[in-house]
Order: C-alpha cells, then sequence, then structure tokens
C-alpha cells in the first residue's frame, strides 16, 4: 500500500507550489517569480553579463573547435620563419599574423590551439571541487554534529596548505604531466572554499520556515535536501564557482610557466608565456600575445563571476 504520509506530504507541497488561484473572470494571476527567475530577469539588464558571456562563447568555440580558425600545425617549427621579425598585424587569422617564436611556430596558431588547455582546465577543476566541495558541505551543514566536526577539521587543515605551492608538491610527483592529471591536482586542493561557502548556506536555509513545515508535514531527508535545501543554498555556490573558475585557469598558467604543469608536447599559454618571457627583450610579442590571451579570459570570467553575484543577491540590487 501507498505511504500515506508521504502522499499527503506531497500534496501539501503541490498545492503550495500551485500557481495562484483564478480571480471571478477566469483569468489566472501572475505568478511571482522565483529567485533564478529574478536573477536572469535582472542577468538580461546587464551589459557586463552580455560582454563577457560573447566573449566565453567565443572562446569555448575556439576551444572546441580550433581548426577553424587558423589552418597552421602550432608544432610546425620552421627556423626559415624568424621569430625577430615583427607581426604581421594586418594578415587577419594568417600564421604570420601574431608573428612566430624562437623555434619558428606560429604565435597566433599555438594561442588559438592553447585555449582548449586552458578551458579544459578551468572548467575540469570547477565541476570537480564543486560538485566535491558541494557535497560535504551540504552534508556538514545539514546534519552537523560530529559529521560537521570532522569535515570541518579536515577542511581546515587542507586550508592551512597553500594552493599554488601544495599543487606544485602534488604535481612534482607525477612525470607525465597531462591536463587530466593537473585537474586532478588542483581539484585535491581546490575543494575546500566550495565547501565552506555550502555548509553556511545550508545552515542558513535548513532553518528557514519552508524547512521546517516540510518536516513537520512528514518529508524524507532525501526530499528535503534536494527539493527544498539545495535549491536555496545553491545560489553562493554558483558565484563563487564561476569566479573561481579565472583562477584555476590563472594557477594552471602559473604552474605551466614554473614548469611543473602542463608540459610538451601539450599547448598551453603557460608553456608559451614561460618560452617567450626568455626572449622578452628581442622578441616581446611570443609573450604578450598568449598572456593577453589568459588575461582576457580570465577578466571574461571574473565579469561573468560579477554578474551573476550582483544578480543572486538581493542586498545588492
Amino acid at each position: 500500500m501507498p505511504d500515506v504520509t508521504e502522499t499527503k506530504t506531497e500534496a501539501a507541497v503541490d498545492a503550495a507550489a500551485a500557481p495562484a488561484a483564478a480571480d471571478g473572470k477566469g483569468k489566472t494571476q501572475d505568478k511571482p517569480r522565483s529567485l533564478w527567475g529574478d536573477a536572469w530577469f535582472d542577468l538580461r539588464h546587464r551589459p557586463m553579463f552580455w560582454v563577457s558571456s560573447i566573449l566565453l562563447l567565443a572562446l569555448l568555440i575556439v576551444a572546441a573547435f580550433p581548426g577553424l580558425f587558423t589552418g597552421a600545425d602550432p608544432k610546425d617549427g620552421d627556423l626559415t620563419n624568424h621569430f625577430l621579425t615583427k607581426p604581421e598585424l594586418g594578415h587577419f587569422f594568417q600564421p604570420d599574423w601574431f608573428g612566430y617564436d624562437g623555434q619558428g611556430r606560429s604565435i597566433y596558431a599555438r594561442v588559438i590551439y592553447g585555449t582548449r588547455a586552458s578551458i579544459m582546465v578551468g572548467v575540469g577543476v570547477t565541476a570537480a571541487v564543486t560538485l566535491v566541495g558541494g557535497l560535504l558541505g551540504m552534508l556538514a551543514g545539514y546534519f552537523g554534529g560530529w559529521l560537521d566536526s570532522i569535515i570541518s577539521r579536515v577542511t581546515d587543515i587542507f586550508f592551512g596548505i597553500p594552493f599554488l605551492l601544495g599543487a606544485m608538491v602534488v604535481l612534482n610527483s607525477f612525470t607525465d604531466r597531462k591536463v587530466y592529471v593537473v585537474i586532478l591536482a588542483l581539484a585535491f586542493l581546490g575543494w575546500t572554499s566550495i565547501c565552506r561557502v555550502m555548509r553556511a548556506s545550508v545552515i542558513t536555509a535548513k532553518q528557514a520556515d519552508y524547512v521546517t513545515a516540510a518536516r513537520a508535514l512528514g518529508a524524507g531527508t532525501p526530499r528535503i535536501l534536494f527539493r527544498h535545501v539545495l535549491p536555496n543554498a545553491l545560489a553562493p555556490t554558483i558565484v563563487v564557482a564561476t569566479i573561481a573558475l579565472g583562477g584555476y585557469i590563472s594557477a594552471e598558467a602559473t604552474l605551466s610557466f614554473l614548469g611543473l604543469g602542463l608540459a610538451e608536447p601539450t599547448i598551453s599559454w603557460g608553456i608559451d608565456i614561460a618560452q617567450g618571457s626568455q626572449d622578452i627583450r628581442d622578441n616581446p610579442h611570443a609573450l604578450l600575445f598568449p598572456a593577453g590571451m589568459l588575461s582576457l579570459t580570465v577578466f571574461a570570467f571574473i565579469m561573468l563571476g560579477d554578474a551573476v553575484r550582483d544578480a543572486l543577491d538581493p542586498k545588492l540590487r
């Protein structure tokens, strides 16, 4: 037989979520927008959101289909292409548009193909830390007690490890540092901020009246967590994750610059910045173009994170 308590709970919740009753003329009243509806309405009127979204969409297309933007091989070095030759800024989308590096490789082609590794690392690390940190923070904030104490102490231990220094130590133990290795190393140390933000949000959300009402009506723990607590505690986590994504891309470039991140034959902006810095006096464009692309990408993610934060925080409206 069906569970009567669960049936009543679902009926009560569905009734509370139903649209407003029809008026005397048979027309339904407009439903009030939810937090996410208000956020989307606010985002659509923010130029910063559209500028950052267009930039990131372009970067994602470049990362997914680099062959559409250049026919040059980024690994093909031809020493007849002298690296001291100035870039041909009028040769749009041509191999010599940004000039050549010390090995005669097209800087433009390497900038285009380097987008994929940086975007993959940033998105991969953000997804991993959001999943792990969000789950641990939700469990610690909702259940409290000894589980909260254990998770909080483990979080404090990881917080005490300097992020870049810890990543250098972890990556130094690998001889073959591919994209997935860098993602795992950065995610291993980067989940703590998301965990703390989610924990604080869940502690606030679980004290709300709608959670108390759902519990009184007999709703189970999974239903309360995923139907009531999580949707209302997710906004701060999304903001932190969006802003942190640019930081993870920057961290990957820093580690690659130091020789402890991605390594050849992987194409990365950090690797090109490290190589270009050796000839910065004679060949500054070998450094400036990959560094400029990196800065533009990080800036776009930070702009998007700021726009999302302003839209999701009612105090900033």
